[in-house]
């Protein structure tokens, strides 16, 4: 017996729902994480950090089983149009949660090395600052997914500057640390790693929003986004001291 078109259908959908239940699930895993990489840094919290760590294979994992949901879903039901829209899409924000959640795991093993180190008065405070923008903007982002809303993914392409800004202020606070006390030199470096990392994972947050405005409008958005990140004129600390991935 022949399926129906609405048997068919229906079908189609309940995979789409489970790709994007997926989807929301990997993005509370790495909200989540980029709070506790940040609160563990502020904390000293090993612990803390260990379970980050840990939880990054969760992400990792769920981001192999949703491309592999994703590509079943395309070679059964040959999706056209905005339903093909909608798995790329997913694809391809999938594809940044999971490395934000890389990101988050590098902040989490910092941890470890600053802990042997003086702490830098305020640097860890302003890092769980900038951190938490960075997750709101995500939080916002996979909100703007599921509602369709253009409007407010584009508003979360905008808020990047100001992560952009933060970052450059940071920068140059650690330089005028190291410039007073060369003891400062290591552990500014770690952090500043840190900070360049959280930068980063607003780029991501930023690609995640732009393929909401894509899915939407069918469009990329209009104009490159503005970066705001000065650094690459002044010291070159962005390879930070090296710990792998």
């Amino acid at each position: 017996m022949t399926p129906t078109k609405d048997h068919i259908s229906s079908a189609f959908d309940r995979d789409l729902e489970g790709i994007q239940a997926r989807i929301m699930k990997m993005g509370g895993l790495v909200e989540q994480a980029i709070l506790d990489a940040a609160q563990a840094l502020e904390t000293r919290d090993l612990e803390l950090a260990e379970q980050v760590r840990a939880n990054d294979r969760v992400i990792d994992e769920l981001e192999e089983l949703l491309n592999e949901e994703a590509a079943r879903v395309i070679a059964l039901r040959a999706p056209t149009a905005i339903d093909l829209r909608v798995i790329l899409s997913v694809m391809r924000m999938s594809a940044n949660l999971e490395r934000i959640g890389d990101l988050a795991k590098n902040l989490a093993k910092r941890n470890a090395v600053l802990m042997t180190m003086p702490a830098i008065n305020g640097s860890a405070a302003q890092l769980r600052r900038m951190s938490r923008d960075v997750q709101i903007m995500l939080k916002d982002a996979l909100d703007a997914y599921i509602q369709r809303d253009d409007a407010l993914a584009r508003d979360v392409i905008e808020r990047d500057v100001d992560i952009d800004q933060m970052y450059n202020t940071l920068f140059r606070e650690f330089l005028t640390f190291m410039l007073e006390d060369p003891r400062n030199i290591t552990p500014c470096m770690h952090l500043h790693f840190i900070a360049k990392n959280v930068e980063r994972m607003g780029d991501h947050v930023t690609s995640i929003a732009e393929q909401v405005v894509f899915l939407v409008t069918g469009e990329k958005p209009e104009e490159p986004r503005q970066k705001e990140d000065t650094t690459s004129t002044d010291t070159d600390l962005s390879s930070g001291p090296s710990l792998g991935v």
